[in-house]
C-alpha cells in the first residue's frame, strides 16, 4: 500500500543482510517503487536498476518511417522505428567521422553499387539522406533506394553507436535483407555485445542462426497461452550435431529443433 523500507547501502555486498541500512519510505500506492526511489541518488542499486530498464532499446525498423525529409532532432540514438535516421547519420558524420567512415566502408562492401552515403541539410533546413551509386553521376534520394539498403544502413548506424544501449532488443532483422547478409549482420550484433550492450534478437532466419554460436540460441515454445524458454545447448541431440560440424540453421530446417523441450525435460 505504498509503505515499506528501502536499503541505502546495497553496494556493500560484504555485509550480512541484517546489517544493511534501511530507511522507511512512503509513496503513492499506484506508483512503482523502483520508478520512484530509483530517481534518488542515495538508493544506488535502485537507481542503477531503474536506469538499466529506462535504457532498454527495442529496434523494430519501419522503412517507410525512415524515408524522406526530416527535421533535425536533438536525440543521439536511433529511434525504435528509425524515423530519425537522417538526423542521427548527420550527427555521426559531423561528430564521429571515423565511425561514420567505418559504417560507409561496410556498406560499400555489402551492398552492390553503393559508393557513398550522405546526410545533408536541404534548402528548407530539413535533413535527407542521399545514396550514391558508382554507375550514376547524381546520387539518389532514399525514395529511390531499396528497402534492404536503407535497413542495412540503419543497422550499421545503430550498431556503431558510440554509446551502446545496455540492452538492445531487435525484432526479426532478416526482413527486407538478402539472406547472404545474415552472416555479416550476426557478426555485427556480436561485436556490439562485446562493446558493452547485451543483445536479444528474435528471428526466423536459418541463415542468421547459422552464424550464431549454439550457446547463444534459445528456443521459445508457446503452449496453451504460456511461453517456455529452453537453451538449445541443453539438448543432447542438437549439441551432438553441432559438435560434428553442423549448423543451427540447417538443423532447424531439418526439424531437429522440433521436440527440443521434450528432450530437455527427459534428461532433466
Amino acid at each position: 500500500m505504498g509503505h515499506g523500507e528501502a536499503v541505502r547501502n546495497e553496494e556493500d555486498f560484504t555485509k550480512p543482510d541484517k546489517e544493511l541500512d534501511r530507511e522507511a519510505q512512503s509513496i503513492a500506492p499506484d506508483t512503482l517503487a523502483i520508478s520512484s526511489l530509483g530517481q534518488l541518488e542515495r538508493f544506488k542499486a535502485a537507481k542503477a536498476f531503474r536506469d538499466l530498464i529506462a535504457n532498454w532499446h527495442i529496434s523494430d525498423f519501419h522503412i517507410s518511417d525512415a524515408r524522406g525529409r526530416k527535421i533535425q532532432e536533438e536525440g543521439i540514438h536511433l529511434s525504435s522505428s528509425g524515423d530519425n535516421l537522417p538526423s542521427v547519420a548527420y550527427r555521426m558524420h559531423e561528430e564521429e567521422p571515423e565511425i561514420f567512415n567505418t559504417v560507409l566502408d561496410k556498406m560499400r562492401q555489402w551492398v552492390p553499387g553503393i559508393s557513398d552515403i550522405k546526410a545533408q541539410i536541404g534548402d528548407d533546413g530539413s535533413l535527407l539522406v542521399r545514396y550514391s551509386d558508382g554507375a550514376f553521376k547524381d546520387p539518389f534520394l532514399d525514395y529511390n533506394v531499396s528497402d534492404g539498403t536503407i535497413k542495412m544502413f540503419a543497422y550499421m548506424i545503430l550498431l556503431h553507436d558510440p554509446i551502446p544501449h545496455e540492452i538492445l532488443c531487435v525484432e526479426e532483422p532478416e526482413n527486407q535483407l538478402y539472406p547472404e547478409l545474415m552472416t555479416s549482420l550476426a557478426e555485427e550484433f556480436d561485436g556490439y555485445a562485446y562493446r558493452g550492450g547485451q543483445v536479444f534478437i528474435s528471428t526466423h532466419s536459418p541463415e542468421f542462426l547459422n552464424a550464431v554460436g549454439l550457446e547463444s540460441i534459445y528456443i521459445l515454445e508457446k503452449d496453451q497461452g504460456f511461453t517456455t524458454i529452453h537453451r538449445a545447448a541443453d539438448d543432447p541431440l542438437v549439441s551432438r550435431f553441432m559438435k560434428a560440424g553442423d549448423h543451427a540453421g540447417h538443423l532447424w530446417d531439418q526439424g531437429v529443433f522440433t521436440g527440443i523441450a521434450h528432450r530437455i525435460a527427459s534428461i532433466s
